[in-house]
C-alpha cells in the first residue's frame, strides 16, 4: 500500500515551523510524526505539501493511496483502521478527516461519495504550535514504549543518580556519569551517541535524541525534546528541540519550541508567565494578530535558522520566523518577522546573500551541504514573508 501524509488545514496555525517543512516532518516526543506513522505502519511514507516544498518532499502517487492527515499521532487503534480501510473509505474524529483510502487523484476526491467511520477515541493533534510542547508529554510516553518495546536498555552507570531506573532507556554509545536522573514523573531516553555531561539533573520525560548533548550542571524538566545532534545547558523546561539547535550556555527557556539550525547565545531568556498571570497570545500569520492560546505558560517559537545574540530576552508569547537574527539590550518585540535583523532598537531585512553565507558555514560544521534545494525554499519563504517586514 502507498501511504501519503497530507499537511491538511493546520499547516498556517503551524507556522513558521511549516515554512521549512511538511507538518508530518514536525517533531515531537522522540521521533518526527512521519517517523512515528512509518514505525507503526512498516512503510515509507511521502508527503502532499506546498508547492515550493515538492522538491525536497515529493509526493509518490499510486493508483491505489491511503492519504492520512499529519496533525494526527498514530496509535493502535488508528493503525488499525487506516490498515483496514478500503477503496472509498474514510475515517473522520468528529468533522475532521483522519485517513481516507483513494484510488482518484486529490482534485476528485469527494467524501459525499464515501463511507464514513467516525473514530470516538482518544488520538493526540497537532494543531496549533503549542500543541508541539503541551503535548509533548504524552508523545514521549508513546514513542518510549514503541521504541524501546521489547529491547534491552545499555546499562546505568553506578555513578548516576537513579529514581524508577526501569522507566530509563539508555541507547549504544551514550555516555552519561554523575549526574541525575528522575524518571518517576515520565521516562527518560538517552539516545545513541549522546551525552548527558557531569552534574546535570534531569526529570522526566526526556527525549534526547541521538548524538545531542546535555551540558555540565544543566536542569532539564520535562517534557523536554532534544533533538538530534542539538546541545542544551542551563535550565530547560517543556520545550521541544527539533534538531541541530543550540541552547547551550546559561539562561531559562520554557515551554518553547526550537526549530531546526538555531542558536540561543549565553544567557538568553524566555518568559513563559505573563506578570499578571493572563493568558497567552500569540501572533496568528493569517490573521496579522494576536490569538488566544488557552494557556497560562507559553514562551518562544523560533523558525528554522533563527539565531539570538548573547543576554538576549524574550517577552512571554514571541514568535520568531525563519532567519531571523536578534541582539541587544532589552525586550525585541514579540512578533519577529522572517529575515529580520536587529532587536529592541529596530529591524532592518536580513538579506538572503548574508544569511544564505552564516547557513552555509553552521551546516557544514555538522557536514551537510546546505543544498540548491535548501536555497530555493529560503529565497521563496523571504518572497512570501515580506509583507510582514518594515524596512
Amino acid at each position: 500500500m502507498n501511504y501519503i501524509l497530507f499537511d491538511g488545514p493546520s499547516r498556517n496555525n503551524l507556522l513558521p515551523f511549516t515554512y521549512t517543512r511538511p507538518v508530518a516532518d514536525i517533531r515531537v516526543g522522540i521521533l518526527t510524526i512521519r517517523e512515528k506513522w512509518e514505525r507503526h505502519l512498516n512503510f515509507t511514507t511521502t508527503t502532499i505539501t506546498e508547492d515550493y516544498l515538492t522538491d525536497k518532499y515529493p509526493m509518490v502517487e499510486m493508483e491505489d493511496n491511503i492519504m492520512i492527515s499529519a496533525s494526527f499521532l498514530p496509535n493502535i487503534d488508528l493503525i488499525d483502521l487506516v490498515r483496514n480501510l478500503s477503496v472509498n473509505e474514510a475515517i473522520f474524529k468528529e468533522d475532521t478527516v483522519v485517513a481516507f483510502y483513494t484510488n482518484s487523484t486529490q482534485e476528485e476526491v469527494n467524501f459525499d461519495d464515501y463511507k464514513i467511520t467516525q473514530y470516538n477515541g482518544d488520538a493526540v493533534e497537532i494543531n496549533h504550535t503549542w500543541d508541539i510542547f503541551s503535548k509533548n508529554d504524552e508523545a514521549i510516553k508513546q514513542d518510549f514504549n514503541l521504541i524501546t518495546n521489547g529491547r534491552k536498555s545499555q546499562v546505568i552507570p553506578d555513578s548516576v543518580n537513579v529514581i524508577a531506573p526501569d522507566n530509563i532507556f539508555i541507547e549504544e554509545g551514550a555516555k552519561i556519569q554523575f549526574s541525575t536522573l528522575n524518571a518517576s514523573t515520565g521516562p527518560i531516553y538517552i539516545g545513541k551517541d549522546s551525552e548527558v555531561m557531569e552534574g546535570s539533573v534531569i526529570r522526566g520525560p526526556l527525549a534526547l535524541c541521538d548524538n545531542s548533548v546535555v551540558k555540565m550542571g544543566a536542569k532539564i524538566y520535562g517534557a523536554t525534546t532534544v533533538g538530534p545532534y542539538s546541545k542544551v545547558g542551563g535550565e530547560v523546561s517543556n520545550s521541544v528541540l527539533f534538531g541541530y539547535s543550540n541552547k547551550g550556555h546559561e539562561g531559562f527557556i520554557g515551554n518553547t519550541v526550537l526549530g531546526e539550525w538555531c542558536n540561543l547565545g549565553a544567557d538568553t531568556n524566555t518568559s513563559n508567565l505573563k506578570n499578571n498571570y493572563a493568558e497567552v497570545r500569540l501572533c496568528n500569520y493569517d490573521t496579522g494578530r494576536f490569538a488566544p492560546t488557552g494557556l497560562q505558560f507559553c514562551g518562544l517559537m523560533m523558525g528554522d535558522h533563527s539565531k539570538c545574540g548573547i543576554n538576549t530576552m524574550f517577552n512571554t508569547g514571541t514568535v520568531v520566523g525563519v532567519n531571523a537574527n536578534i541582539f541587544g539590550s532589552g525586550y525585541p518585540r514579540n512578533f519577529i518577522s522572517s529575515f529580520s535583523w536587529g532587536g529592541n532598537s529596530g529591524f532592518m531585512t536580513y538579506k538572503t546573500n548574508k544569511a544564505f553565507e552564516v547557513a552555509e558555514v553552521v551546516m557544514a560544521r555538522r557536514k551537510i551541504e546546505f543544498s540548491e534545494l535548501d536555497k530555493n525554499i529560503l529565497e521563496h519563504i523571504f518572497e512570501i514573508t515580506k509583507k510582514y517586514r518594515k524596512d
